[in-house]
């Protein structure tokens, strides 16, 4: 059976003695983060958010097997954000999803609604022709999560019929905006009523399509709601990493009403995410600190390469910087090359990693 199926649908049964624990790590996490924030100046600020929600809108995408530019999605998150000087996006995915990261995080404040869920999906879906953006599905073909080869399909879940989804939906948002947790402590609380939610709404499976990254904006925004401020993770790139674990604790989770695992499961994916967001800002405290230091003995191409080399924030420059990329980002010959990651590397802003022919140069931070 589903969960669903089960006539104390949707009565979730959990335990929270052990996410009391778990609430305990994440509330000096999330303390640690809010410290670091203090110390950066506005645009740095910016910068950290703008590297999260690209890290949300690219792996919330690729866990549903679809890929897309990291150039296209930061330019289209700045744009949302009112940042000037930034390209026109032509491909309208990255500019759905894009906009949704921006929408989703100054929503914490509302109250949940239909019409917010809706207008969430119409913003992620709208470019999408085929399918029906911001309504709920219809038809009576049953809706299936499936995997395998034609013919050897296994059917993980089976969600309610299309002509009960109204009535689902309703419920659901009145449950997210009164529902009892079992915790007074607002940080146990933000962690259950995330997990819940996405396990919730999933269960549903409201939308032709799109669910899944609409269930995990859900979470985030439901983090949020409960903590009363925004969060700076990204769940999705937790998430991303092992989509088995996450798919097989899902369909478990699905299949029974007493959810004390999932809720576990869906607490260390957040805790996670959040200490990956401090190690995301502290990579912005120290790439302020390196510019503070080398601003002034950086020429022109110098500093541009160095931007290049940061643009792809903490999970590094690929491969390294080497005189082939440096002529290529510069425009420059080279001997001009060489002579510009010499110096570099004797200011110590580069150090010398390998030799010979695969030697290349990485930052000093």
């Amino acid at each position: 059976m589903y969960n669903w199926q089960y006539n104390e649908w949707p009565n979730f049964r959990y335990s929270v003695e052990n996410i009391r624990t778990k609430a305990v790590f994440f509330a000096e996490e999330l303390g640690l983060v809010n410290g670091l924030i203090m110390a950066l100046n506005e645009t740095e600020i910016q910068e950290t958010l703008i590297e999260i929600q690209i890290a949300e809108a690219i792996k919330t995408s690729e866990i549903e097997g679809e890929y897309m530019s990291r150039a296209d999605v930061m330019s289209s998150i700045k744009r949302n954000l009112g940042l000037k000087g930034t390209s026109v996006v032509h491909d309208k995915r990255v500019a759905g999803i894009a906009k949704l990261m921006t929408v989703v995080r100054e929503s914490y404040k509302e109250d949940l609604s239909l019409e917010m869920i809706l207008e969430w999906h119409k913003i992620l879906m709208e470019s999408f022709a085929q399918i029906r953006a911001g309504r709920w599905r219809q038809g009576e073909e049953p809706m299936q999560v499936v995997s395998g080869a034609y013919g050897k399909e296994i059917v993980h879940f089976q969600a309610p019929d299309s002509s009960k989804i109204p009535m689902e939906m309703k419920q659901f948002v009145d449950w997210f905006n009164s529902g009892e947790l079992g915790t007074k402590d607002r940080f146990s609380a933000s962690l259950v009523k995330s997990a819940i939610t996405h396990l919730y709404f999933e269960s549903i499976h409201p939308f032709e399509d799109g669910n899944g990254r609409i269930g995990r904006a859900l979470a985030e925004y439901a983090l949020s709601y409960t903590l009363g401020s925004p969060v700076l993770l990204s769940i999705s790139k937790v998430i991303e990493r092992n989509k088995n674990e996450y798919y097989d604790a899902l369909k478990m989770a699905q299949s029974a009403l007493e959810v004390t695992e999932w809720v576990e499961y869906f607490a260390n994916i957040i805790l996670q995410a959040q200490i990956e967001a401090k190690k995301m800002v502290e990579f912005t405290v120290m790439k302020a600190k390196f510019y503070d230091y080398f601003q002034n003995r950086l020429n022109e191409r110098q500093l541009k390469a160095m931007n290049k080399m940061f643009e792809t924030g903490i999970e590094g420059f690929k491969g390294g910087m080497t005189a082939k990329k440096y002529i290529a980002i510069t425009k420059t010959s080279k001997a001009t090359a060489t002579r510009d990651l010499q110096h570099l590397t004797e200011i110590g802003a580069l150090q010398i990693i390998g030799a010979g022919r695969s030697v290349h140069y990485e930052l000093v931070l």
